[in-house]
C-alpha cells in the first residue's frame, strides 16, 4: 500500500491587509497544479464514507478520480449528476463537518479538500464554456409542479424534477432568483456571477422562473393547485429576523442582519452612488451573534469603511456556530471579538440614533437543550460600548404569509412548516416543503438535500400515488 499523503493543499487567499477594503472573493481557488496534487491524495477507499456524509449524495471518489486523471468533463458530469449547484456548494457548504469529517484521512487530520476540488471543477466548467453531459432528458410527463422560492432547496428540487420530465415553474418573490444565495451571502464569499450561472443552468433544464411573484399575495397555494399544478413544493426559506427584545431596539442605526445584508448584497449599497441604496455604514459597529451571518455582517461593515467592528457573543468561541474558516477570516481582517458578552439595552441620543450598547459579562453554566453550556450573567459586570451602528444577527424564522394563506398546512409554534424529514410531505395533500421553512435557519447543503428528497417523493407521487389523500400522515 502506498504511503498516505497527509499534506493537504492549502487554499490561496487574498492578503488580509488588502481584502478588508474590497469585495473581491477572499478565497482564490486552486490552480490546476494544486487541484491535481490534492486529488491525487485521495486513496479511493472502498467504504466511500464521504458519499454517505454528503447530504446530496455526490459520488465524491469518482469525480476526484476523474480529476486526478485530468478528465475534467467527466468530473463535471459526475458532480452535476447529483448537484445542480456545485460552484455554490464548493464555496459555502460546511464540508469540514460533513463529507470531509468522515473521510478516511480525517483520522490523520488531513481529509481530502473535497469542497475545494468541487469548486475547482465547477469553475473550470463555467470558465471553459463546457457543459457537463447528463443523462438524456426523459419525455415530458405532462405533470406540472410549482416551486415557491428559488433558494438552494427550490433550485435543487426544480432541477431534479425537470430531469424527470415534469414541467416546473418557480415563483420567486424578489426581482432576481437565488434566494439567500443572492441576498444573504456577501460577494466576497459567494460571487453573484457564480449564483447566476447556476440559476441559468437550472433554467437550461427547462425550468421556468417567475420573478416578483409573491405566493400568498399573487396567488395562494390552494389557487396554484386549483389552476392546474399537480404538486407544490414550498421552499421560501426563513427570512423573518429574530430580535433581542431589549430596550432601544427600534433606534435608528439598529439593523437586523437580514436588512443590512440585503441592502449590501442584493441592492449593492457598497457601490453607492452607482446603486442608489444607501446604508449607514458607521465607524464603530457591533454585530450581535456568533453564526455565519454575524461574520458576514461584520466583514461587510468593515468593507463599508467602519474603523472598529465588534462581534458581541454571549458564549465563548468554542460554542460559536459559525464555520471556523469564517471566524479565522474575520479575525485576520481585524474584527474584534467580545465574547461572553450579552447586550441588555441600546442607548440613543436626542435624535433617536443609537450611540451605545449596555452589556453584561457572562460566564458559562450547565449545558442547555442545544448541548452547549448556558451563559449566565455575572453580577455587577455591566459596561457600555460606544457604537453608531448595531446589527442583530440572532437567526431567522419563516415568513408567516404562506402558512396564513394555506388551508390545512400545519406549522410549529416557531412558525416552521411540519413536514416529513425523509419525503418533505406536509399535512396538506399535494404540498411538500423543505429547507429553512421546515428546519429554521440552517445550511445551504441541508436545504439542497431536502430539495432532492422532496423531488424524489413528488416524482413518485405524480407517477404512482395521486389518489393518496393522507399527506404526511401516510404509513
Amino acid at each position: 500500500m502506498a504511503k498516505l499523503d497527509t499534506n493537504r493543499v492549502p487554499m490561496p487567499h487574498q492578503d488580509p491587509r488588502s481584502r478588508g477594503k474590497n469585495y473581491d472573493e477572499v478565497a482564490l481557488g486552486y490552480s490546476e497544479e494544486q487541484a491535481l496534487a490534492e486529488a491525487l491524495r485521495c486513496i479511493q477507499c472502498p467504504k466511500r464514507n464521504c458519499v454517505a456524509g454528503c447530504p446530496v449524495g455526490i459520488n465524491i471518489p469518482d469525480f476526484i478520480k476523474a480529476l486526478s486523471q485530468k478528465d475534467l468533463p467527466e468530473a463535471a458530469r459526475v458532480l452535476k449528476d447529483r448537484n445542480a449547484l456545485p460552484g455554490i456548494c464548493g464555496r459555502v457548504c460546511p464540508q469540514e463537518t460533513q463529507c470531509e469529517a468522515v473521510c478516511t484521512l480525517a483520522k490523520k487530520k488531513a481529509p481530502i479538500a473535497i469542497g475545494r476540488l468541487e469548486r475547482y471543477i465547477a469553475d473550470w466548467e463555467r470558465t471553459n464554456g463546457a457543459k457537463a453531459e447528463t443523462a438524456e432528458k426523459p419525455a415530458l410527463t405532462g405533470k406540472r409542479v410549482a416551486i415557491v422560492g428559488s433558494g438552494p432547496a427550490g433550485l435543487t428540487a426544480a432541477a431534479d424534477l425537470a430531469r424527470r420530465g415534469h414541467s416546473v415553474t418557480i415563483f420567486e418573490a424578489l426581482h432576481v432568483a437565488g434566494g439567500v444565495l443572492m441576498y444573504g451571502i456577501p460577494e466576497f464569499r459567494l460571487p453573484k456571477e457564480i449564483v447566476q450561472a447556476e440559476v441559468d443552468y437550472v433554467i437550461s433544464l427547462g425550468v421556468k422562473i417567475e420573478l416578483d411573484s409573491v405566493v400568498g399575495k399573487l396567488a395562494t397555494v390552494d389557487e396554484l393547485l386549483e389552476d392546474g399544478f399537480d404538486a407544490v413544493f414550498l421552499a421560501t426559506g426563513a427570512g423573518l429576523p429574530m430580535f433581542l427584545n431589549i430596550p432601544g431596539e427600534n433606534l435608528n442605526g439598529v439593523y437586523s442582519a437580514n436588512e443590512f445584508l440585503t441592502r449590501v448584497n442584493l441592492m449593492k449599497s457598497y457601490r453607492f452612488p452607482e446603486y442608489d441604496t444607501p446604508v449607514k455604514a458607521g465607524k464603530r459597529v457591533a454585530v450581535i451573534g456568533g453564526g455565519n451571518v454575524a461574520m458576514d455582517a461584520a466583514r461587510c461593515a468593515l468593507r463599508l469603511g467602519a474603523e472598529q467592528v465588534y462581534i458581541v457573543y454571549r458564549r465563548s468561541e468554542a460554542e460559536m456556530p459559525a464555520r471556523r474558516e469564517e471566524v479565522e477570516n474575520a479575525k485576520e481582517e481585524g474584527i474584534q471579538f467580545k465574547l461572553l458578552t450579552n447586550p441588555t439595552r441600546f442607548i440613543g441620543d436626542e435624535r433617536n440614533q443609537v450611540v451605545a450598547i449596555e452589556c453584561q459579562e457572562m460566564e458559562l453554566g450547565e449545558p442547555d437543550e442545544s448541548g452547549r453550556q448556558r451563559p449566565v450573567p455575572k453580577p455587577g459586570s455591566e459596561f457600555v460600548m460606544d457604537v453608531d451602528v448595531a446589527i442583530v444577527a440572532l437567526g431567522t424564522t419563516p415568513n408567516p404569509l404562506i402558512a396564513r394563506t394555506t388551508r390545512g398546512l400545519e406549522t410549529t409554534r416557531k412558525g416552521t412548516v411540519v413536514a416529513d424529514e425523509s419525503t418533505g410531505r406536509t399535512t396538506k395533500k399535494g404540498v411538500w416543503a423543505g429547507g429553512d421553512i421546515v428546519t429554521g435557519a440552517a445550511t445551504v447543503i441541508s436545504a439542497m438535500g431536502a430539495g432532492k428528497r422532496a423531488a424524489a417523493d413528488i416524482d413518485r407521487y405524480l407517477r404512482e400515488g395521486q389518489d393518496d389523500k393522507r399527506g404526511i400522515l401516510m404509513g
